[in-house]
């Protein structure tokens, strides 16, 4: 009797820790999103692989209509869908379909022969050389992958192949336009069917405006004192294509932990380091990237991760792998440093983590 009543006590304890701990998130992210004036976040904090501890909206998904953000509001997810193509390439490599070391040219019609020794793997890692932006990009054209990329046909590289990391959005067009390529299917399709759709990631679709999205946020921007509709960007990037939720993006947590979609060895070879990157993270520890990824050890704690951005929207997913503690945060304003809350929540699971008043404040 006497241990059937300690066993209550301790686990009335722990229940009550972790709703305080849940409580002093909550405080956490609204004191954050009013310092960083977002007007809806929604979050999932994921442990051990498949032990959703919370997943919450806060605020407004969209401000005008008064609809409140939860786990399963929409957001673009910015540069976070590079992860996803990363996988799209790995799928292909596993099917025999590719290599990591072709020469892109093999897949890029017309391509330069400047181009020859740059392989999927360099694009992949952001070390081929080319410019972060195709000169023929319009934000508010609609064209195809292949016509942006051929409009930097013409340019030099920005250095010898392999030799520096330099971020490439142009980068993961052409990983795109390779999908397409290799599987015989529009690279969102063959994501769709390869990726989302057997992992139940039902809401994550290439973006695209004039589809009807349920749940979809809108974005916004804090400018001249006051908060507007943020700017709307017609084109796909493939370098930022998907939109997504929270639930969703713990969903592909889980699916990391397990050969569901990639076999191990893919794994691994996404989060092997290839050359240490020119940013720092929050606290300034040294980051290095990997193949969609960007990998760091945050006070001794390894974790990979990636943000993104898309105007009116900031995102981040993070996972300390070996902690076993995956945050995703998605909200809906220009100049918010999700980052920043990733961290901020990570701490309240890792203390070594906690994120210093000095790095909240840091732009």
């Amino acid at each position: 009797m006497k241990n059937k009543r300690r066993l209550s006590i301790i686990l009335a304890l722990l229940v009550f820790a972790t709703a305080a701990r849940a409580d002093q998130i909550d405080v956490y992210i609204k004191a954050e999103m009013t310092k960083q004036r977002i007007p809806g976040v929604s979050i999932a904090i994921i442990r051990n692989g498949s032990e959703m501890v919370k997943a919450r909206g806060y605020g407004l998904a969209n401000v005008e209509l008064g609809v409140a953000a939860s786990p399963d509001t929409v957001y673009r997810i910015g540069s976070v869908s590079k992860q996803f193509l990363a996988a799209g390439i790995m799928l292909l490599v596993e099917e025999g379909k590719l290599r990591l070391d072709d020469s892109i040219t093999k897949y890029l019609e017309g391509s330069p022969e400047l181009w020859k020794t740059i392989t999927i793997r360099h694009l992949l890692s952001h070390t081929s050389g080319l410019v972060r932006e195709a000169p023929g990009f319009n934000p508010l054209k609609i064209q195809s992958d292949l016509d942006v990329i051929k409009t930097a046909y013409s340019l030099p590289l920005r250095f010898p192949v392999g030799e520096k990391w330099e971020y490439s959005n142009l980068g993961y067009f052409a990983l795109a336009e390779i999908i397409s390529k290799a599987s015989g299917k529009a690279w969102g399709d063959y994501m769709r069917e390869r990726v989302f759709k057997p992992l139940g990631m039902n809401s994550t679709r290439v973006i695209d405006m004039k589809e009807i999205v349920s749940n979809r946020a809108s974005g916004y921007a804090w400018k001249d004192n006051r908060m507007e509709n943020a700017d709307t960007l017609l084109a796909l990037r493939p370098s930022g294509a998907f939109l997504s939720t929270a639930m969703d993006m713990a969903r592909w947590d889980t699916a990391l932990y397990t050969d569901k979609i990639l076999k191990q060895s893919s794994r691994d070879e996404m989060w092997k380091p290839v050359m240490e990157t020119s940013r720092k993270t929050i606290d300034g520890a040294t980051q290095s990237y990997g193949l969609g990824w960007f990998i760091a050890q945050m006070n001794g704690h390894r974790a990979i991760f990636h943000g993104g951005a898309q105007p009116g929207f900031r995102a981040e997913f993070t996972r300390f792998i070996d902690d076993k503690l995956t945050v995703v945060v998605l909200t809906n304003a220009d100049g918010a440093r999700p980052d920043v809350i990733a961290r901020g929540i990570a701490g309240f699971y890792i203390p070594d983590l906690a994120v210093k008043e000095k790095a909240q404040s840091a732009k």
